[in-house]
């Protein structure tokens, strides 16, 4: 239906509640994923070298700008997945303006063995940026990296727990700026820094911490919400600051998404001048994950009007299903722009609000995720539904060949009998079996506390008989 008047006066739009912002300029935005690193750490995940490599076509078709490839020195398997990634990107099959990241904590040896890995699957280190990151609440200084400040001070570890914050904070600096030297010394020359856990530091030290990172020659500050209790008011509390404290910068925001609040954080501190979001892919990540790449870029389409030029929408449900096949974890069907679901209609009143106009009941079209809209039928249907699926043109000659008239009388006894049909089956219906399953599945995906135990018995009964020699990583794909 072509309405009489333009849809902003019949509706308020949701940008007519944005108010002064600060969004950066779409072009200038830059769309970080972490699914192959922060992803993968999802309990029970593990991606393949072959896996990662499609996955990192995938991001470069559908336009992400930085993708995160973990810790090269960890593992064979990802040192395989780098080094096809950077020769697909120098043949052409990832974008040549990919920008390829790995991580390194703050300390010379991780910096060394980087290099030296890099070394070793023939990628030159400023064809990489490197991640030199260390903590940065007060509670993570001291209680999880504080014997390591003492030694870096040469200073007993009987000090521990006597020390005051300050000293840690101080020795923090040391580490984390002596690390991006020595990485600098080494010819690194893109190098992004920070803190964990910097949603819970105190704001000064945040921008004494960010400060310090720049003046010894990193490059790009990322600003953490590490255990995901980042509140919209929080972002307005550090964000400002930071993003004042160094205009023209990009900086990399990194949240978690512990309170389902990831993806509108992320908008959030966007809207204060914050040009890279750290997102992944369906919000895979530790504990509940991390910020969904779909809810931030289709958040900021449709609710700020911020239209990434590069960005594919149409392929976010691709993607979907492809890292849903590569790690067993499907989403929920009622997950928010990308869920099976999502586009059902069932219940007649919105039905036939969706056949006047989608405006009425759907605000995202379907078809800019790559989406359309269906229709289910049960015990909340209306005729209208009924009506306009039957007399679709692809069933339109099934029905006349059947000789079948669709009547008003018709209409009505189909939908009075799929109605008592649906309300039938609530007597038997039982869905036990399929969440069971599903729930056997995914306690499948890693190793159990209890098999651990048991392969902890049987392998150090091998061993001691020598009958078994460890084989470090073994994956070929």
């Amino acid at each position: 239906m072509k309405f009489r008047e333009p849809l902003h006066e019949l509706i308020k739009l949701p940008t007519d509640f944005m108010g002064e912002m600060n969004f950066p300029p779409p072009e200038k935005i830059k769309i970080y994923d972490s699914t192959l690193r922060d992803g993968e750490q999802t309990p029970g995940v593990a991606f393949s070298p072959g896996q990662k490599y499609t996955l990192a076509v995938a991001l470069s078709e559908i336009g992400v700008d930085i993708l995160d490839l973990g810790f090269p020195m960890a593992a064979l398997s990802d040192r395989r997945a780098l080094q096809r990634i950077v020769q697909g990107k120098r043949k052409g099959e990832i974008r040549e303006d990919v920008e390829l990241l790995v991580m390194c904590r703050s300390n010379p040896k991780d910096i060394d063995v980087t290099i030296q890995t890099l070394r070793e699957i023939d990628v030159d280190v400023n064809e990489i940026t490197f991640f030199i990151f260390t903590s940065g609440s007060d509670l993570h200084l001291k209680y999880k990296i504080g014997k390591t400040l003492i030694k870096v001070m040469g200073r007993d570890e009987s000090e521990w727990l006597d020390l005051p914050v300050e000293f840690y904070r101080e020795a923090n600096l040391k580490l984390m700026c002596d690390a991006i030297r020595y990485a600098c010394d080494q010819g690194v020359e893109s190098i992004e820094f920070g803190g964990e856990d910097g949603s819970r530091a105190d704001i000064e030290y945040t921008i004494q911490l960010a400060k310090s990172g720049y003046e010894a020659g990193a490059t790009r500050y990322s600003f953490p919400d590490t255990v995901g209790c980042l509140t919209p008011e929080g972002v307005d509390h550090y964000i400002p600051r930071i993003v004042n404290e160094f205009p023209g910068e990009d900086i990399v925001v990194h949240f978690h998404n512990d309170f389902g609040l990831a993806g509108i954080n992320t908008i959030r501190a966007m809207s204060h001048g914050i040009t890279v979001p750290t997102c992944t892919i369906n919000g895979m990540g530790e504990r509940a994950g991390n910020a969904p790449l779909h809810e931030v870029v289709v958040g900021l389409k449709l609710l700020y009007g911020i239209d990434l030029p590069r960005f594919k929408y149409e392929k976010l449900r691709d993607l979907r299903k492809l890292v849903e096949e590569y790690s067993g974890i499907p989403v929920s069907a009622n997950t928010p722009i990308i869920g099976e679901g999502v586009f059902i209609h069932e219940s007649g009143i919105h039905t036939a609000g969706i056949l006047i106009d989608k405006s009425i009941y759907q605000v995202i079209p379907p078809e800019l995720v790559g989406g359309e809209i269906k229709f289910v039928f049960g015990k909340h249907s209306g005729i209208a539904a009924v009506k306009a699926v039957l007399e679709k043109p692809i069933y339109q000659d099934g029905l006349a060949r059947d000789g079948v008239e669709l009547t008003t009388e018709l209409l009505e006894a189909i939908t009075l009998f799929v109605k008592d049909a649906r309300q039938k089956r609530t007597r038997s219906d039982s869905f036990v079996n399929i969440t069971e399953a599903y729930y056997r599945e995914y306690e499948q995906l890693g190793i159990s506390e209890l098999r651990l135990v048991e392969l902890a018995s049987t392998i150090g009964r091998l061993m001691k008989e020598g009958l078994f020699k460890p084989n470090v990583d073994n994956d070929k794909g």
